[in-house]
């Protein structure tokens, strides 16, 4: 017979896992006995660098990530990260350490008391198995619960005495997942683009997540759509120089209702309607426009205000409905980018980022103050060529671009605000170590100066805590022995980028902003 570490070790194998996102604890050493040869240990100074890492890896490399965590303090440290890639559909499998089962009983040091409880509900598929047999079976199930779209993650604590107990080793079932759009339902889709004079789509995270980048291009082109990306997308929506594409809704309710005015049908897939930031008022989109949506998430559906709602994969959807839509020109408007003044500014700084960057280049990032001009300068134009972070909290993308670095060959630039960077910067660490092909560029402007930005929302002309002034990012990168440069003048800018974007490992920007 074998042990459970065996029998998983072989499931992982089956699922096409080769390495280990984690920061090991006591709770954890004995699933760390005896790793097969080729079986890579990534490791974080901080559980929540390691779950960034493994979302981005799962999220670029298309293979589901594993992860190790200590008991409840380790998760604990990574749930912040463990609700955003909740919210990223990232299929991530979570272990957990937990103490021995004969000690349980007395309240032990480091145990969890209700473990499948905590990453609750941020998670599909929470289980601790009642037996150490049963382990190889709740990993199974993890993987492909993880991977049923919609995506997301799952966790399963562990025992550590669980495994060097002997189990017999379940079946492994091939599997499809692919959930596909009813075609009657496609049908009245299509008939509402047909029968509009300027419809319009609106185009989410969802669209990446099922590889429909091909598909959204041609129906747009076939039908003479406007296409929109929706708001907060977390990926890469459509080419962001297309004639087509006429920009980003904003998450405000009332600013949507006026940019979809123009437009008597509304085709929004992989997104919900819509995702807002602050209150409103008001219909959710224009009365004398026709709505109709195609999501593989379930909850965009049951959310739906309205309108005709398909549920199943938006790729083969997108593409079933290229052969039922009429052919039109486009007569819309397009996005115009901008070439801001020579300063040192965001807009500035993307721009020269987008001209300088290599070729097929993959953008991550997080500066919430620099995604409108991120969006007026720095176009995306390639599939699988941004990343963001869906849950809006800070800690994500730093170490999520060292785990996207790891999934793909293409080199990763990270656009990083000062205060978004330091919730995660011993990422660093794992980056050297790692020799993770990432230009860290961060927008130093010494404040969370999103939140001051936002203040005007709630009446207030100040906002305590914000100030970020004196932190030195040249010098936290090269004590975690990775290089970096201080850019404060723009006479130097193009240098450094340039210097940065030739290095083959990470590399850091302190680029000082206005």
């Amino acid at each position: 017979m074998l042990t459970v570490r065996e029998a998983s070790h072989r499931i992982f194998a089956h699922f096409g896992v080769d390495r280990l996102f984690g920061n090991p604890g006591s709770t954890e050493l004995p699933m760390l006995k005896g790793m097969p040869e080729g079986f890579r240990y990534v490791m974080g100074l901080n559980e929540a660098v390691v779950m960034g890492m493994a979302d981005g890896f799962a999220r670029s490399s298309g293979k589901p990530a594993l992860v190790n965590l200590h008991s409840s303090a380790g998760t604990g440290h990574s749930l912040g990260n463990l609700f955003t890639a909740y919210k990223n559909n990232a299929p991530v499998v979570v272990t957990a350490g937990q103490q021995a089962r004969s000690i349980l009983p007395y309240d032990p040091f480091l145990f969890a008391e209700r473990p499948t409880e905590f990453p609750r509900p941020y998670v599909k598929f929470s289980l601790e198995p009642a037996r150490a047999e049963d382990v190889p079976l709740a990993l199974v199930r993890a993987f492909i619960t993880a991977l049923t779209p919609p995506m997301g993650p799952v966790f399963v604590s562990i025992p550590v005495d669980d495994w060097d107990r002997e189990c017999e080793m379940p079946e492994l079932p091939e599997f499809t997942l692919t959930t596909m759009p009813d075609p009657a339902a496609l049908e009245r889709l299509a008939a509402m683009l047909n029968s509009a004079e300027n419809p319009a789509l609106v185009l989410g995270t969802g669209v990446a997540n099922c590889h429909g980048w091909d598909a959204a291009i041609a129906l747009a082109e076939k039908s003479g759509a406007s296409v929109w990306a929706a708001p907060y997308a977390a990926r890469e929506t459509f080419p962001e120089t297309h004639p087509q594409f006429a920009g980003f809704l904003p998450a405000w309710r009332d600013q949507i209702q006026k940019l979809l005015d123009p437009f008597d049908a509304v085709l929004v897939a992989g997104a919900p309607v819509f995702t807002y930031h602050v209150e409103g008022e008001g219909p959710h989109w224009p009365p004398h426009a026709k709505l109709g949506v195609l999501s593989e998430d379930p909850q965009h559906i049951a959310a739906l205000p309205g309108g005709n709602g398909v549920l199943g994969n938006v790729g083969a959807g997108l593409a079933a409905l290229l052969g039922q839509v009429s052919q039109r020109p486009f007569t819309g408007k397009s996005h115009q980018l901008i070439t801001p003044p020579e300063e040192m500014t965001a807009a500035h700084v993307l721009k020269r980022v987008a001209e300088l960057r290599p070729e097929d280049a993959v953008i991550v990032e997080e500066a919430p103050t620099a995604r409108g001009p991120e969006h007026d300068t720095l176009p995306i134009t390639r599939e699988g060529g941004f990343y963001t972070c869906a849950s809006g909290g800070l800690g994500y993308s730093l170490p999520a671009a060292i785990g996207i670095a790891l999934g793909q060959k293409d080199k990763v630039v990270a656009i990083l605000g000062d205060g978004a960077s330091m919730y995660t910067i011993q990422g660093l660490f794992s980056a050297r170590d790692e020799k993770a092909d990432v230009s860290f560029v961060v927008l130093n402007n010494s404040a969370y100066a999103a939140l001051t930005g936002f203040s005007a929302e709630f009446g207030m002309n100040y906002v305590p805590g914000c100030d970020l002034t004196g932190i030195d990012f040249v010098k936290l990168a090269e004590a975690m022995g990775v290089p970096g440069k201080l850019v404060d003048e723009v006479s130097s800018l193009d240098e450094a980028l340039s210097w940065s974007f030739a290095q083959k490992g990470p590399s850091l920007l302190d680029v000082r902003i206005a």
